[in-house]
């Protein structure tokens, strides 16, 4: 019988799928993380949309118009929060000690659960999309500009993903990376122009708001889907995501190396 040899890549990138199949199956297996997925969105969707719209002035754009980016940003910074707790959850239940004692590089269990997070907010945007376009939702942008968003949200969703992923693996416990996601997420995506234009903030507040990467993002995105100004946020939003996982990255595998050596 004759032997079979591959590479190294070649199993590396195999593991990889083997990882991402199983985080993407704890997706439609988990009934709590298939409700998250449906109804965190909408429900901010519509609690903005209906309870706050009346009172904010956005210029000549609609609420809901304006509404759209911010609300698929928050959704995608806190649904990557999911990857930092399934990252710690691992670590202590000891499904990375039982990775480490089979024949495979253990360190790709960071990149199956970064996937399954762009899978999740995928599937996550979709559905806020639609329920957006049943509110009166109506974007102006074009078949190329629509990619140019999902690039952006899939860019954004990578990075803060691979950020999760460090934050999950400096946690001492599931309890701690969820304060610990809330504290780095929650000032990011409200002090920013999420929710309302920026033009009213306190001056110090307004200039963290306008140049935090949350908000390049949202502000390029928006421009893409409704037609307001896109100005240099398009560039900023890819530096800044490029920044965040050229660091985030090595930092987690140098983590993931520390904990492996204990």
């Amino acid at each position: 019988m004759q032997k079979t040899t591959h590479s190294r890549l070649y199993w590396v990138m195999s593991d990889c799928w083997v990882l991402i199949n199983r985080s993407i199956k704890h997706i439609f297996k988990n009934l709590d993380q298939l409700m998250s997925l449906a109804i965190q969105p909408v429900m901010f969707m519509l609690l903005f949309r209906y309870v706050f719209g009346g009172a904010i002035n956005t210029g000549g754009t609609s609420y809901v118009n304006f509404l759209v980016a911010g609300i698929l940003i928050q959704m995608a910074a806190f649904g990557a929060m999911t990857t930092s707790i399934s990252v710690a959850t691992d670590l202590k239940r000891g499904i990375i000690d039982r990775f480490r004692s089979l024949p495979m590089a253990s360190s790709t269990v960071l990149v199956g659960h970064v996937v399954a997070d762009l899978v999740r907010n995928v599937i996550s945007s979709a559905v806020l999309i639609l329920v957006a376009f049943l509110i009166g939702f109506r974007p102006t942008a074009t078949f190329t500009e629509w990619l140019m968003i999902l690039a952006l949200v899939l860019l954004f969703t990578f990075a803060i993903s691979w950020l999760s992923a460090v934050l999950g693996l400096l946690a001492k416990s599931v309890e701690a990376v969820q304060w610990m996601g809330f504290v780095a997420v929650f000032p990011l995506t409200f002090a920013s122009s999420a929710f309302v234009p920026t033009e009213g903030m306190p001056k110090v507040l307004k200039i963290f708001a306008e140049n935090q990467p949350v908000t390049h993002v949202i502000e390029a995105i928006r421009g893409y889907m409704v037609g307001t100004p896109v100005g240099n946020h398009a560039t900023m939003a890819i530096i800044w995501c490029v920044a965040v996982t050229a660091i985030a990255i090595p930092l987690s595998g140098y983590l993931f190396r520390r904990y492996s050596s204990v």
